[in-house]
């Protein structure tokens, strides 16, 4: 199997697993959303990143240490602004429902983030078939999930008739500005490079290398995620919620860690294998692969009973539209170089 199709079924693994994290949030009923949240936050971001980058990159002191240009410190701003947008979601969620919100920020984020790296790594390659396959996968995913959000809607008003959200406007803004600091994981790669290859340089194997990377990223990721959700504990009073549900609510925040921080490790493990054009071209594949998976796991569980034949009719067009850019990137990666 050559490296480009290494990185393709790379891709198809972290997108189901990423799709699939929240899952086991249908299961810590006894605990409020600000409970789990935190939980997931201190596995998949302060704990997990540690266990695997101490493991996997030697010397990790010294990789930082001979940082080059700043580029620590703009990782470490990258994670920050991710870790705000994850607040920007949840604000999001509230005010226009999950599908849109869920739409707009993995539209925004897969154009974003596919094409400021485009431009900072590859600005020649912009008009050449390379550069139009990138960008018609890009048109490609935002009309799908543009679509899917139209479904999501439909499907939504059909399940909570007669309700109302409000602040439509800020909720929109929100999930916009969230999709744009998603996109800030792949920034935190792109311009991290120098140290990845200062990780490679003192002794990190290529696929391990990226994991210099998550380490800072998350847990400056990590203190917006925990500031927003002891905010909620003290103001809904559910603090008390941690004495309920024992072991079994913990082990499922720590499966959701795994999942979700699991899916990066492979993201990055991808970009290694497509090389200099990874997070180009892995990015908008990532952000379709999520969707995609979503969509059928979110079919598989039941979660568009009831919701009548248009929405899953319009739900079935955009995830059509969303493999035919799958189809598209994998095809872009034979003009590869």
């Amino acid at each position: 199997m050559n490296s480009a199709a290494s990185g393709l079924s790379i891709l198809v693994l972290a997108g189901v697993m990423n799709a699939s994290f929240t899952l086991p949030m249908k299961y810590t009923r006894q605990w409020a959303w600000e409970n789990t949240w935190l939980a997931w936050t201190i596995f998949a971001l302060l704990v997990l990143p540690p266990l695997v980058t101490y493991g996997t990159v030697p010397h990790l002191g010294e990789v930082y240490r001979s940082s080059k240009n700043g580029a620590l410190l703009e990782v470490i701003g990258f994670g920050s602004g991710w870790g705000v947008a994850q607040v920007f979601f949840g604000l999001a969620v509230d005010a226009i429902g999950i599908a849109l919100t869920f739409s707009l920020v993995l539209g925004a984020s897969a154009a974003v983030g596919t094409l400021v790296p485009l431009l900072r790594l590859h600005p020649q390659r912009l008009n050449t078939p390379a550069g139009h396959g990138v960008l018609s996968g890009v048109v490609l995913v935002l009309a799908g999930v543009m679509v899917c959000a139209i479904a999501g809607r439909r499907r939504e008003k059909a399940l909570q008739a007669g309700s109302s959200r409000k602040n439509t406007t800020l909720g929109l803004v929100l999930a916009i500005l969230c999709g744009l600091g998603a996109s800030f994981v792949n920034f935190g790669l792109t311009f991290g490079a120098p140290l990845v290859a200062s990780a490679r340089m003192l002794g990190a194997r290529a696929l391990n290398a990226s994991n210099a990377v998550w380490l800072p990223l998350m847990f400056a990721g990590a203190l917006p995620n925990l500031f927003y959700c002891l905010w909620l504990l003290r103001k809904n009073r559910t603090g008390s919620k941690f004495l309920v549900g024992g072991v079994s609510h913990w082990a499922l925040a720590l499966v959701m860690a795994v999942c979700w921080f699991g899916s990066t490790l492979l993201y990055g493990l991808s970009t290694v294998e497509l090389g200099s054009w990874g997070p180009i071209l892995g990015w908008p594949l990532f952000m379709s692969l999520i969707v995609i998976s979503a969509s059928l796991l979110g079919m598989f569980t039941g979660e568009w009973k009831n919701s009548g034949a248009s929405p899953l009719r319009i739900q079935w067009s955009g995830v059509t539209l969303l493999v035919l850019a799958v189809f598209i990137l994998a095809q872009t990666s034979r003009w590869l170089s």
